[in-house]
């Protein structure tokens, strides 16, 4: 008998338990995979992911493996302007003030062996369905790549098999709403010229109000793709590959493209948007990550959003172990301290994303900011979690800066 059983060891359930086992509750995590695995995704660790790191002690080793060091975002808009900010010149000093593009394969092999070393595991264990006392969850079942069927039994399951989530289902708290989903494209690339130490984010015409990506990870070779509202890449006349070829083959993108080689077909997936609440707890179980849609709806990344996640479900769950209750009740207190952290930020993006419908209000915003050093200021502050976060959901804040 375990405290907590997490499924999926991705950045969600690998930091879950490595709070975890700081906070002494016995863990067990079971991965289908087996790692190191491939994930699909832009690979961007923001400095919100970052910082998270630093606080488990494990930004040290991050600079030891494969990947790009981010000191600059450029976002580009349908005019083709770009602001760029830049991440060392943070308004605070103390401030993580860089971030990194580390392929997902190389960054989650190197978290999930920092959290086996402090839990049980299980891999290439196949969860097929809960177990249920009553109405309350208490354990998994399933079977191992080798077919053998077992069954594990803890306080709490914990779901951070991202948006395809077994857990989700299983529970009915899976929302596969294509208003509050994305899909993205992502296909790794060498020899695109002008790499450094910059992610780009160009919203051009095929993809609002989505956004094209260039995100170098390091060695000459990049992570290239597109991103759309699941609902909008519907209505495209193109599919996704279609799109972000044009783009790339477009006249502001094909001499970067002239000699780049792509490195394999690309390859899609869901991304579950934080721009509607949705359920992620009940009696005995707890969602986090990208298995409870918190994915930034602006800028796509919910690297940092798991990772929090994970965090704030481990300190609740010691406090349940401490009374023994379990109830969706006593667990909702996890539903409301996610949300007064990421709330806001997640509302703020929300409306950045109606924004990106807009190409005229594209145009305007990244224009200004190109030209304003206070608004360049304030978008820095925002990326650096400087802001205070009240400001950040409302409206007046960004007419007073934009016009100022």
């Amino acid at each position: 008998m375990h405290d907590v059983i997490i499924v999926g060891a991705g950045p969600a359930g690998s930091s879950a338990a490595i709070h975890c086992n700081k906070l002494g509750l016995k863990t067990l995590i079971l991965e289908k995979s087996r790692f190191p695995r491939d994930k699909i995704c832009g690979d961007a660790l923001s400095g919100k992911s970052v910082k998270f790191l630093d606080d488990l002690n494990l930004l040290e080793g991050l600079d030891k493996i494969d990947g790009a060091v981010i000191k600059r975002i450029i976002f580009g808009n349908p005019n083709h302007s770009e602001c760029e900010l830049h991440l060392n010149k943070s308004l605070n000093k103390k401030q993580i003030n860089h971030g990194y593009v580390i392929p997902r394969k190389t960054f989650d092999n190197y978290l999930f062996n920092h959290a086996s070393s402090t839990s049980d595991v299980e891999t290439g264990f196949h969860v097929l369905d809960l177990i249920y006392e009553k109405k309350n969850v208490i354990g998994v079942k399933g079977k191992f790549d080798s077919g053998e069927e077992k069954e594990f039994f803890a306080n709490v399951i914990v779901g951070a098999d991202g948006p395809f989530s077994i857990v989700a289902r299983k529970t009915g708290c899976y929302n596969a709403d294509g208003k509050y989903t994305a899909v993205g494209l992502r296909c790794y690339y060498e020899n695109i010229s002008e790499l450094t130490d910059q992610i780009e984010l160009h919203y051009v015409g095929e993809t609002i109000p989505g956004y094209f990506w260039i995100f170098p990870i390091g060695n000459n070779k990049a992570n290239v793709g597109v991103g759309l509202i699941k609902n909008m890449a519907k209505k495209k006349n193109h599919k996704l590959y279609d799109i972000m070829q044009n783009v790339i083959n477009s006249e502001n993108f094909s001499r970067r493209f002239k000699n780049a080689i792509a490195l394999e077909k690309p390859k899609g997936w869901n991304l579950p948007f934080g721009n509607t609440r949705r359920e992620n707890h009940g009696n005995g179980f707890i969602l986090l990550g990208d298995a409870a849609g918190l994915v930034d709806p602006f800028t796509g990344e919910g690297i940092g959003n798991a990772m929090e996640s994970g965090k704030i479900a481990a300190e609740i769950i010691l406090e349940a172990k401490k009374v023994n209750d379990y109830s969706k009740q006593y667990l909702s207190t996890y539903d409301e301290k996610l949300w007064n952290y990421l709330g806001s930020e997640l509302d703020t993006s929300t409306l950045l994303l109606k924004l990106a419908h807009y190409k005229i209000l594209l145009n305007f915003v990244i224009d200004r900011a190109s030209r304003n050093k206070k608004v360049k200021d304030v978008i820095s502050g925002m990326l650096a979690d400087e802001v205070p976060k009240t400001e950040l959901s409302n409206p007046m804040f960004y007419l007073k800066t934009l016009f100022s």
